[in-house]
């Protein structure tokens, strides 16, 4: 063992470039809804929200960073990976769409629907601090592979699915970014000593702008964007917004229909992101995770950030590519940059979102292969169950944005019967994919246990799927009264059915024993 913990090692280069160009898609994600549909001005956004924004991510990276190098001195290992944290990407679109653009359409003011989502932020960071409190015990008693499953039906769907389309929109830059990746980070072929991740965000910023001057703009660069984004450079640091977000108390029956069932997703995407971490090699504690997470968020919105933090899915990934302490705090000082200078403005201007998307696939990869590869075989068929609801949720998601576009905001019984005539079940994907990520962890651990043979345990988290499907925790679309009692009293079925299988019909001496806990080889990366 090495006992001498290392700040900084050849490999956070790599780690920095791929997790920073990823926060750095966020920023500008999120600068653009800000912007174009909010249209919110830009003295506040680059005023107010960004260097908030900036202020909140820099407390979380540090504060991981510090974690790992607890972590690396306890243990004296020097491979310990910092956990990658920041903005919510899921909660991103969710406060923006259904609470402060609703809200700003409403009362024709942006500032009120900025105000809206502070207070979002404010109620979720205390439910994020009291989860903090249960999650170790939830972690506990679930199984790795319903844990790992439904965080690979997420990098599957909201991670993967994206940037592969957008690539193959311009494969003269996605495609070749992508391979110059896989080559170094799977392939072991090296850049002289430049990450891959640099050498692709160079080459496909190379191959956009020379394909500016020759007239064909692939990737959508031009000189007079980048000549108007320099308008927005500037020092600007984090101002107090008490005020503010206790205004947006007056829309809190609006809030709270989504703050409480989203502050339980994320309780439950940051277990299943520790125990990736976990599976990985790096044991962090639960509890400090989430409490993090909740403070940080706490402090963010009271300084003007309407934006939710949380540990982001991809700690394998970075891990692989030779990260571990300092590509953490390094991004967290790179945020500060881009947010506090205007600097996002000009680098949006710069760099083609297509050149960076193939690390995203990358994670994506990544995190859907660990969970069958940290996870004993025979549980592999609860692993595909677990990544079921994930996949409805993002069809119906497809669905749901490609009506908004035609104009369609509402789906009558009328459309979904002619949908239905063409093979396509919305009402199913509305049921399934509702709550997906908790509807993914019932199903997966209930079906480890039948395969383990626990039908008791198996009968308990049957049982927790009626509970929470009755609420609309899952399987509906909002938090309610048995909002599909039918769902709800089937689950209650089952857990009968294995309940009275554990109790009553089967003598659990007459089963054939399980299959031995064999783990497949994980890959080379």
């Amino acid at each position: 063992m090495n006992t001498k913990t290392k700040l900084w090692v050849p490999g956070d280069w790599n780690a920095f470039f791929g997790f920073g160009t990823n926060i750095l898609v966020n920023l500008l994600t999120l600068t653009a809804l800000l912007r174009f549909v909010l249209k919110m001005p830009d003295d506040l956004i680059f005023g107010r929200i960004l260097p908030a924004t900036g202020l909140m991510m820099f407390l979380s990276t540090l504060y991981y960073a510090f974690l790992a190098y607890r972590l690396a001195a306890k243990t004296g290992r020097n491979d310990v990976c910092a956990l990658p944290s920041g903005i919510s990407v899921p909660h991103m679109f969710i406060v923006t769409f259904v609470v402060m653009l609703p809200i700003a359409l409403t009362t024709k003011d942006p500032m009120k629907g900025w105000e809206a989502g502070l207070t979002w932020v404010f109620v979720q960071s205390f439910v994020l601090m009291a989860g903090g409190f249960v999650a170790p015990i939830i972690r506990k008693i679930t199984p790795r592979a319903a844990l790992l499953g439904t965080l690979a039906g997420v990098s599957i769907t909201f991670i993967s699915m994206a940037p592969s389309l957008q690539m193959f929109m311009t494969p003269v830059i996605g495609l070749i970014c992508f391979g110059i990746i896989l080559l170094n980070w799977f392939g072991g072929v090296k850049y002289w000593k430049f990450p891959a991740g640099l050498v692709a965000i160079a080459v496909g910023t190379l191959i956009a702008w020379g394909s500016t001057a020759a007239g064909l703009n692939f990737g959508g660069m031009s000189a007079a964007n980048l000549a108007a984004s320099v308008t927005n450079f500037g020092f600007h640091v984090p101002l107090p917004a008490f005020a503010h977000v206790f205004d947006g108390f007056q829309f809190l029956g609006v809030i709270l229909v989504t703050a409480i069932p989203f502050g339980i997703y994320d309780l439950v995407e940051a277990m299943d992101n520790v125990e990736s971490a976990s599976a990985a090699g790096d044991s962090y504690p639960t509890t400090r995770v989430l409490t993090a997470d909740g403070v940080v968020s706490l402090i963010g919105c009271m300084m003007g950030n309407p934006f939710i933090n949380a540990v982001y899915i991809g700690h394998p990934g970075w891990k692989a590519m030779g990260g571990r302490i300092g590509y953490s705090a390094a991004t967290g000082l790179m945020v500060v940059v881009l947010c506090w200078f205007g600097t996002i403005s000009i680098m949006s201007a710069i760099i083609p979102t297509v050149a960076i998307l193939p690390i995203l696939l990358y994670i994506g990869m990544l995190i859907g292969s660990q969970a069958f590869q940290e996870t004993p075989k025979r549980h592999a068929p609860a692993i595909v169950l677990a990544i079921v609801p994930s996949l409805a949720n993002w069809g119906l998601t497809m669905i749901n944005n490609a009506l908004a576009a035609a104009g369609i905001f509402a789906v009558s019984d009328a459309l979904a019967g002619d949908m239905l005539n063409k093979g396509i079940f919305y009402h199913g994907l509305q049921t399934l994919g509702g709550g997906s990520t908790l509807g993914g962890l019932i199903l997966g651990a209930t079906a480890v246990c039948i395969i383990d043979r626990n039908f008791m345990k198996a009968s308990g988290f049957a049982l927790a799927g009626a509970i929470m499907t009755f609420f609309g925790l899952m399987h509906g679309e909002h938090v309610g009264i048995a909002q599909t009692p039918l769902v709800a009293v089937s689950y209650l079925i089952v857990a009968g059915i294995l309940l009275g299988c554990a109790k009553l019909a089967l003598n659990p001496g007459d089963l054939p024993s399980p299959a031995p806990a064999e783990v497949t080889e994980p890959s080379p990366a």
